[in-house]
């Protein structure tokens, strides 16, 4: 061996030692972060079980099997995109599924956007998963949002005749300003793209994809539970009232956006009393699902430490 190759080998075997102290202490970061937004999900859970009670679970749970069924599917919808999402970008083994699970209900029991904490935590405690997970977390989360607003806006376009004919008082100045916004934080990333985004091209035209995928599955399963539980109404309407309740989700000044909803409910249930109860009943299914994966993923997590 060479002078100089020998002196190339005692730099890399250097540079190797004093990286493995860092990658070690970054992966048992990354570990108790994990464990520690369990826990604090775990502790969420038990307060939400104190005050909604166990009588969340009573009266309210359909019988039929299928309706259990397209339930379950609409609700891992999410994670499962996501997964095959994550599958491409870092081959992401089996359970990353659970991890996905884990970071909506995160998302929707704590704080949003703290479930992608969680999952990067997640992802950096395992070495040989990624070297670099947050470009990737942060490019899928920007596409997700750009995906909701082009599809919004489509339906601003496809619905606004129905919504300025419902009778229902509307600030006009709230919502062109909503709608200003939208196009706004809709713009601004895609004009940065070449600055803000990490992942190739490629790549990104396959997560977009997904994210729309993702969006169309979630409106057609919603609009087939509301059928299931109203059948009297067509399903071709509650797919509408599932369009125009996302575009109302996205619109951020617009005020009495449930008042807005019910109005144009009207047009087709007949009564917004039994669209209040089918809603307030698909929620509540909801944060019981929320609850039982939750509680069953943190005490996994905590027990697991």
């Amino acid at each position: 061996m060479t002078t100089e190759a020998a002196a190339g080998a005692v730099d890399n075997s250097l540079l190797t030692a004093t990286a493995r102290p860092s990658m070690a202490a970054g992966q048992r970061w990354s570990m108790w972060a994990g464990v520690a937004i369990s826990c604090a999900m775990l502790a969420a859970i038990v307060l939400e079980f104190r005050r909604q009670g166990f009588h969340l679970f009573e009266g309210i749970l359909p019988r039929s099997p299928w309706f259990w069924t397209v339930m379950i599917i609409a609700y891992c919808v999410t994670p499962l995109s996501e997964w095959v999402i994550f599958r491409r970008l870092w081959s992401i083994p089996a359970d990353g599924l659970a991890a996905l699970m884990r970071k909506r209900v995160s998302n929707e029991l704590l704080l949003g956007y703290l479930g992608e904490v969680q999952f990067y935590a997640w992802a950096r405690s395992r070495a040989k998963l990624t070297a670099a997970p947050f470009g990737a977390i942060k490019d899928v989360a920007i596409l997700y949002a750009l995906a909701g607003n082009g599809v919004t806006m489509l339906m601003l376009v496809a619905t606004l005749p129905m919504l300025l004919s419902v009778k229902v008082a509307v600030d006009h100045r709230a919502f062109i300003a909503s709608v200003a916004a939208l196009v706004i934080i809709t713009a601004v990333p895609l004009a940065l793209r070449r600055r803000l985004f990490s992942l190739p091209e490629g790549e990104r035209r396959f997560v977009l994809v997904v994210h729309l995928v993702r969006i169309a599955a979630n409106l057609l399963l919603v609009a087939y539970l509301w059928h299931m539980l109203l059948p009297h109404v067509a399903l071709h309407f509650w797919l509408l009232l599932a369009t125009i309740r996302q575009l109302l989700s996205r619109l951020p000044f617009l005020p009495n956006k449930d008042i807005l909803f019910a109005g144009v409910a009207m047009l087709f249930v007949g009564t917004d009393v039994q669209m209040a109860a089918m809603i307030a009943l698909i929620t509540s299914i909801t944060l019981i699902l929320h609850l039982l994966v939750g509680a069953v993923l943190a005490a996994l997590d905590v027990a697991c430490a």
